[in-house]
């Protein structure tokens, strides 16, 4: 027996709060060390970096209160459940990392620009860095596990986080290393900058994935290729079309038309719909919805006024102009 949408969103719940655990207790020991590290031996990329492993702090406890909110059932306000209290979170991580790494690059742009001269880093920044590095690849691997697992864009999206923050870390212990060869306090300083920068190029690319689900969109035809096939699939099922499909915390909310033999009964053509449900479920993974609407064969009336929506014959057109439209009728 498959699980209902209750128990899927309660055990989702479940991992993100074990996730969300994990991130908390290594970011607050990686951030500690770091800023500890880089006030003491006066390095702003290494406090550049603690400041970046402090933010991952305040995500990991966003992630604790998004997992209690979406293990809650529906209700009157949110016929739909709490699933987008996740992408709301997802947006904030973006917003949050984008200003941390603005910060970043401002204040220490400001001091190359002024000519502040700044002490060569000391060892104990070096150090810092090297156990941010190791620190960091085993939370990447854990959130990334634990998204996969779940389905969860935010988890996923924190994994890629923290995968940049392994490449931040690598960065500022080479800008560490070039300042104490070269004796030149401001090359720190300069690695501070491409750190604030890096850090925004993660927060922008996380906020385009994730806008992909506050658009109601759908990356790829596959997913629509998948579905009309599971229309075919189903004697007495044809033409689908005005197809639309959403996520919903990592879920699919389809909507589909397809027609059907006009002469038959409205138990007939509830069965039919019936079937195309269940082969859509089938050949599509994280379905939390579908509505399949029945139209009789041939009527054409309601599909020439269609605003929204995709056909058949619009994916095929798209995926390869070259190739001549398909109109699949019921055999």
């Amino acid at each position: 027996m498959s699980e209902s949408h209750a128990e899927k969103a309660r055990n989702k719940a479940g991992i993100i709060k074990t996730a969300s655990i994990t991130a908390l207790a290594g970011n607050t020991v990686l951030a500690a060390v770091k800023l500890w590290a880089g006030f003491g031996a006066g390095s702003l990329a290494v406090v550049g970096d603690g400041i970046d492993s402090s933010v991952d702090v305040l995500i990991a406890v966003m992630s604790l209160v998004v997992a209690q909110v979406i293990s809650r059932p529906a209700d009157r306000e949110h016929p739909w459940g709490h699933g987008r209290a996740e992408t709301v979170a997802t947006v904030l991580l973006s917003c949050i990392l984008f200003f941390a790494g603005a910060q970043l690059m401002l204040d220490s742009g400001r001091d190359l620009l002024r000519g502040v001269q700044r002490g060569v880093p000391e060892a104990p920044a070096l150090f810092a860095t090297l156990l941010s590095i190791a620190g960091k690849v085993l939370l990447a691997l854990s959130q990334y596990f634990f998204g996969k697992k779940a389905d969860s864009a935010m988890l996923k999206a924190n994994a890629k986080n923290m995968a940049a923050d392994v490449v931040i870390s690598a960065g500022v212990l080479l800008g560490l290393g070039l300042s104490m060869l070269t004796g030149i306090g401001a090359v720190d300083s300069g690695t501070a900058v491409l750190v604030g920068l890096w850090v925004i190029k993660s927060a922008v690319g996380i906020f385009a994935e994730v806008n992909m689900e506050l658009m109601d969109g759908s990356s790829g035809a596959e997913s629509y290729r998948a579905v009309f096939d599971a229309v075919h699939s189903v004697a007495g099922a044809g033409n689908p079309h005005r197809t639309r499909m959403r996520r919903i915390a990592g879920l699919w909310d389809i909507d589909i038309d397809i027609e059907v033999d006009p002469k038959l009964t409205v138990w007939d053509a509830h069965i039919i719909a019936s079937q195309v449900e269940r082969a859509i479920k089938d050949r599509v993974e994280g379905v939390y919805d579908i509505m399949v609407h029945v139209e009789p064969l041939g009527d054409s009336r309601g599909q020439q006024n269609e605003g929204y929506g995709l056909s058949e014959e619009r994916i095929n057109e798209e995926g390869n102009p070259s190739r001549p439209s398909i109109r699949r009728h019921i055999t």
